[in-house]
């Protein structure tokens, strides 16, 4: 639990420390576990449940020359995505024991390629019919990389063309899915179906969210909005509705593509690379 200055959090330990006392009390050899790094929670039965942020870890373990990672069963396809790393997916304390007493050897899981169901999946910009000057504006602000008002009478369609945008957005390159995923995963919003996310984020917000929830915080800082539609788009509806702290703190995050959030034990820095999608009407 070294170093002791750093806060642990949630119950990812639960499995390496279980894992240590085997090893430190003679039941398994110390030999077994070297080059591994263990993440998971146990339940009281010994069985392995979902961990959050198993991406980000599994990359810092091939970061730090680790060679294999255990996880849970249910995270096998998430750590998958990191590559020169071997993966031990194992349903419970007892099948690791098993592992690496060599009774029941686990195989290292393969990553599979499928196409998976799109978690954000884009209007079809040909369900929008006329409109094509708004089209034509949406095109530019694809084409430049550019912030988007729009300004029309309720009913217009404004919601629906803001919806088509990640439409016609350029596909991610091969660096931007792991970015997103990761991201995803550290808010523990990935989906077991879907360990990696390839189609751009669409975040929409109702006008009393606060200016926590948008750009993250609570006594741990975590993910918010701003985070989550990294490399996508967010969209605010009924802009004037929204309270002028919460549009203020939006300026530096837009700027600076990266949002720093500091509390009194501990500091994160999370991406913000998004376009800014935003909606009113012309009169209340």
């Amino acid at each position: 639990m070294a170093p002791a200055s750093v806060r642990k959090e949630g119950p990812a330990h639960n499995l390496p420390t279980a894992a240590g006392v085997l090893l430190y009390t003679g039941m398994l050899p110390l030999g077994a576990a070297e080059g591994m790094l263990a993440v998971g929670e146990l339940s009281l039965d010994g069985a392995t449940r979902h961990e959050r942020g198993v991406l980000p870890m599994a990359a810092t373990a091939r970061q730090a020359s680790f060679k294999r990672i255990v996880v849970p069963e249910a995270d096998a396809a998430e750590a998958g995505l990191i590559p020169g790393l071997e993966i031990v997916p194992v349903s419970s304390l007892a099948a690791l024991y098993n592992h690496l007493a060599v009774h029941t050897a686990i195989p290292p899981y393969v990553q599979i390629e499928k196409e998976d169901a799109p978690l954000f999946p884009p209007t079809d910009f040909g369900e929008v019919k006329g409109q094509e000057h708004i089209k034509r504006a949406l095109e530019v602000t694809t084409s430049g990389g550019h912030n988007l008002l729009m300004m029309g009478p309720p009913g217009a369609g404004k919601a629906l063309l803001a919806r088509a945008l990640p439409g016609i957005l350029p596909k991610m390159s091969i660096d931007e899915p792991l970015d997103v995923t990761r991201t995803y995963s550290v808010a523990d919003q990935l989906p077991p179906e879907t360990p990696l996310l390839r189609n751009r984020p669409f975040r929409t917000n109702h006008h009393t969210i606060c200016h926590a929830s948008l750009v993250g915080g609570d006594n741990w800082p975590h993910p918010g909005e701003i985070s989550l539609a990294h490399h996508g788009v967010l969209f605010l509806d009924e802009l004037p509705k929204f309270g002028m702290w919460v549009l203020e703190v939006l300026r530096q995050p837009l700027e600076e593509k990266v949002i720093t959030i500091s509390r009194a034990h501990s500091s994160l820095t999370f991406p913000t690379s998004f376009q800014l999608v935003a909606a009113v009407n012309r009169c209340p």
